[in-house]
């Protein structure tokens, strides 16, 4: 195996001091911090001028614009009431004192909206008191005076001469509401003044905070372009330049701390991935060189196979032959051990032939036989049971199956599997019964279950699996003639073609060998040839 080689992630003690070891997270929570300081300021700003605007409004609608206009209202009414005098002094007629009496209702009236108007005003409310006063004074020395002398040409004398007494006090009337106007006027500028100050303040706070807004959406992308969207597309870059198969290309760290480690884990599973390719390679040139070894090998077996079915079962036969020949020959002319003695050499050649061809039809499963066709196992069975019906009719068997299916297989190892089970069926046999076996099959999703069920002597379950190991033999060949090679046989069929075989150990009395076999063939291996085998010895006849 290729060592590990895997980068570790950098330790928080290794990471780089400032702000070059900032994460991208943090970067952005710092953004955030600053920004949202930044419009908080600029908002409480702007809310604090809207405020204020809302004072100086207030204080211009509701309270110096009103007080202004009153206050004119009040000397327009004192201005009537000296109207009235002065027609009723020229006339002598009581009806031109109405002016008079009007005017002092308003200045009632207008007096009681100035106060209320000019409530926490100390000068305002000084200026007005300093108004009355000498309207009060003026009232009291002339026009009441005047106001209650008859009608007629005595009042008339009389009322002229109180007018031109109290033409300087009404001046000082008049001077008085001026200079109160003028306060209120400067009040009322000023409150103007503020009201256009606060706007000025406000335009200048949503400039600003427009400003600050548009700059963060800069500085925002601007950011995460050289930040977060460069590295990432350096980090992209580089990711498929390995993924194309340039295992080689190193990748290379860069923008916020986060990225960087990112790219240093990609960085050390592209040296993880080189290192288990370049294992990979090498194990993959391994197993060239094994496979080559194995195909040369391959050959050396095909070779044997040659030379056991022909140079060797040729002295073996000559072997048998001969000493049948001396048995023959000299019969009752040697004695009972030499006899013996010949009859194991007989027996010897024999078994060594049948053995011989049994491992010859072993190492052809998958070699020689490969041709998948459509197979009806109705027929294939059919064909078995009539070459053991020799066997069948000496033992008594009974042999019974379901409707069996065609399946996609090499006929010729199909042949070879249902004859090898049948006949160790039956062959097994309990000898106080006659032998029934029973062929089952079922669709089970995309395969197909098959089982060989008898009522013979059965496997016990230890063995359930040496059972199908070559050589393996559960019996001596006094009790049960063989070479142990029929279940490797039929498990090597099987397993050829994509399924698996194995001993019910439920299955009592008796044994009961289930296998598989997919509904569709298998797909062949590659390099194999779904032909018959040209090697040497492969056109022998093989009896299983």
């Amino acid at each position: 195996m290729a060592q590990d080689s895997r980068t570790a992630r950098p330790s928080r003690a290794g990471r780089k001091p400032g702000w070059s070891g900032w994460s991208t997270r943090r970067w952005l929570t710092a953004g955030v911090v600053v920004a949202m300081a930044a419009l908080v300021a600029l908002s409480t700003l702007g809310i604090w001028a809207l405020d204020r605007a809302g004072t100086a409004t207030s204080d211009l609608v509701d309270r110096s614009g009103p007080a202004l206009l009153t206050s004119a209202r009040l000397e327009n009414a004192l201005l009537n009431q000296q109207t009235g005098i002065r027609g009723y002094g020229l006339s002598g007629d009581a009806s031109f004192l109405q002016p008079y009496t009007q005017g002092v209702n308003d200045e009632r009236t207008e007096v009681a909206t100035l106060r209320v108007l000019l409530a926490g005003d100390r000068t305002a409310q000084a200026n007005l008191d300093e108004v009355l006063a000498r309207a009060q004074t003026w009232q009291a020395d002339i026009a009441r005076p005047a106001a209650a002398a008859p009608p007629g040409e005595p009042a008339k004398a009389l009322v002229n001469r109180q007018i031109q007494l109290g033409n300087a006090q009404f001046n000082a009337i008049r001077a008085a509401a001026d200079v109160q106007q003028q306060h209120l006027q400067a009040e009322m500028d000023h409150a103007y003044a503020t009201l256009q100050q606060t706007h000025t303040m406000r335009d200048g706070a949503l400039a600003a905070i427009g400003s600050v807004i548009l700059l963060l959406a800069v500085i925002v992308f601007i950011g995460l372009r050289r930040g977060v969207t460069v590295p990432l597309e350096r980090l992209s870059d580089d990711v498929r330049v390995v993924s194309d198969g340039d295992f080689e290309h190193t990748v290379s760290p860069s923008g916020p701390a986060d990225l960087r480690r990112l790219a240093a884990d990609v960085e050390g599973m592209r040296r993880r991935l080189a290192e288990e390719l370049d294992f990979t390679d090498r194990a993959r040139l391994r197993l060239d060189q094994q496979a080559a070894e194995l195909r040369r090998s391959n050959s050396e077996l095909e070779q044997f196979a040659y030379v056991a079915s022909h140079d060797l079962q040729e002295p073996l036969r000559k072997v048998a032959s001969f000493c049948q020949l001396l048995q023959r020959r000299y019969a009752g002319e040697l004695d009972e051990r030499a006899d013996q003695y010949i009859g194991f050499a007989v027996d010897g050649a024999n078994r060594m032939q049948t053995l011989i061809n049994d491992l010859l039809a072993f190492s052809r499963v998958g070699r020689v036989h490969h041709r998948y066709a459509s197979v009806d196992l109705e027929q294939t069975l059919a064909a078995t049971l009539d070459s053991l019906s020799m066997t069948i009719d000496e033992t008594g068997a009974a042999v019974t199956h379901d409707p069996l299916p065609t399946v996609t297989a090499d006929a010729t190892q199909m042949g070879m599997l249902f004859q090898n089970l049948v006949a160790n069926a039956i062959k097994f046999r309990d000898p106080g019964r006659p032998p029934r076996v029973h062929v089952s099959a079922r669709r089970d999703g995309e395969q197909w279950a098959f089982a060989v069920s008898d009522n013979g002597i059965g496997i016990a379950p230890d063995y359930a699996e040496r059972v199908f190991v070559i050589f393996q033999r559960l019996h001596t060949r006094e009790e049960y003639p063989g070479n142990g090679i029929g279940l490797a046989m039929c498990r090597k069929i099987v397993e050829f073609h994509g399924g698996t075989i194995a001993v019910d150990p439920e299955h009592s009395p008796g044994t009961r060998i289930s296998f598989t076999l997919p509904v569709s063939a298998p797909a062949p291996e590659a390099g194999t040839d779904n032909g018959t085998d040209n090697a040497p010895g492969a056109q022998e006849g093989v009896p299983v």
